[in-house]
């Protein structure tokens, strides 16, 4: 403990060297803020995580949609609705007593 307060003693007799240790923690203290591995960059890189997470599930859920298509029409496992379905979409014809529901998901 005396030690402690003979250096604090020290330093205050040397105000240069108490005005570094300050500037030194200003220093640090502002890159870990700023800097670019600092808070807010961390923050800044977590949002861009979350966002890039929520893409990744909106696509799985698009792939998982067309893959469940395509098992549909594949040759060991055909879909004759889809199949008709698709083949109207294509063609853009439909038969004569049949309707069409134009549907925007399509």
């Amino acid at each position: 403990m005396s030690r402690f307060l003979n250096i604090l003693s020290k330093m205050k007799s040397s105000s240069g060297l108490l005005m570094m240790l300050i500037l030194v923690f200003i220093y640090f203290t502002f890159y870990a803020v700023r800097g670019e591995r600092g808070l807010i960059r961390y923050l800044n890189l977590t949002k861009e995580v979350e966002k890039a997470r929520a893409l990744e599930e909106k696509y799985t859920l698009e792939k998982n949609h067309w893959d469940d298509k395509i098992k549909r029409l594949s040759s060991e496992s055909l879909d004759l609705d889809l199949l008709d379905e698709q083949a109207h979409l294509v063609l853009n014809m439909v038969g004569e007593k049949e309707f069409v529901i134009l549907d925007s998901d399509l």
